[in-house]
């Protein structure tokens, strides 16, 4: 799913496929890029919060939702939707129709991704990284970093909890060290339910079809009732 991470590059470990999967499109057309909220004090409305820390985001096993994927840099805006049933998850963004097409699933334990199409790009193969579930993901999720509340400057406005989470290489300690930051992601769930998605940047090698190496994904619905996923012909089941 937007593992954009792990379908471009499938190397950088899984939690970079996590960045990707669910990670990644912009704020709506015509919002600032890379920004696409405002926090509640620089909106003028300022929440301040004394609450503790709300637990990190989850996805759920069944759910769907529709939305924009956003590759800002290429001024490229397709049409974008993210299916979980029992456990199960697929991405898929643009169409035949459009100048991007691809896929990208959590299949019965397995991270499948397939680009039909994007610019400047030849060849086609599903990609698949087995021994990856959605249980691997929300363990992911768990060593996320809470950012702070903010407000998605929409309509409507949605009040979200904003995270981020990372791969960063090589692991050292606190000081001088060269880093490489491998993968990021900025996930915004509902303050109300951490189940639900409504908007994800993913930056990093994962988006290495990207000249700036940043894409994201911005749902409009996003319902707690079983969607629809389903493996492309073209992609090897699960063994």
């Amino acid at each position: 799913m937007g593992w954009n991470g792990v379908r471009r590059t499938a190397a950088p470990a899984a939690l970079a496929a996590v960045v990707a999967l669910v990670l990644a499109a912009p704020p709506s057309a015509g919002a600032a890029p890379r920004a696409g909220t405002v926090s509640a004090a620089a909106a003028g409305a300022a929440r301040l919060d004394a609450s503790p820390t709300p637990p990190p985001p989850r996805l759920p096993r069944d759910f769907r939702g529709r939305g924009k994927w956003i590759v800002r840099d290429l001024d490229i805006t397709v049409p974008f939707s993210w299916e979980g049933r029992n456990g199960d998850s697929q991405m898929t963004a643009g169409g035949p129709q459009y100048p991007i097409w691809f896929t990208n699933l959590i299949y019965r334990g397995t991270l499948y991704t397939l680009t039909y199409k994007w610019p400047g790009l030849n060849e086609h193969p599903c990609s698949r990284i087995p021994g990856f579930s959605l249980e691997d993901l929300n363990r992911g999720f768990e060593g996320a970093r809470f950012v702070g509340r903010e407000t998605l400057r929409r309509t409507p406005q949605r009040h979200v909890n904003h995270w981020r989470v990372g791969v960063v290489l090589p692991q050292l300690p606190p000081g001088n060290y060269p880093r490489l930051p491998l993968a990021l992601g900025d996930i915004y769930v509902d303050e109300n339910n951490r189940g639900t998605f409504w908007q994800v940047l993913q930056f990093g090698v994962q988006n290495l079809y990207d000249p700036e190496l940043d894409e994201w994904l911005v749902m409009d619905t996003f319902e707690h009732r079983p969607g629809t996923v389903t493996l492309p012909a073209r992609c090897e089941p699960p063994h």
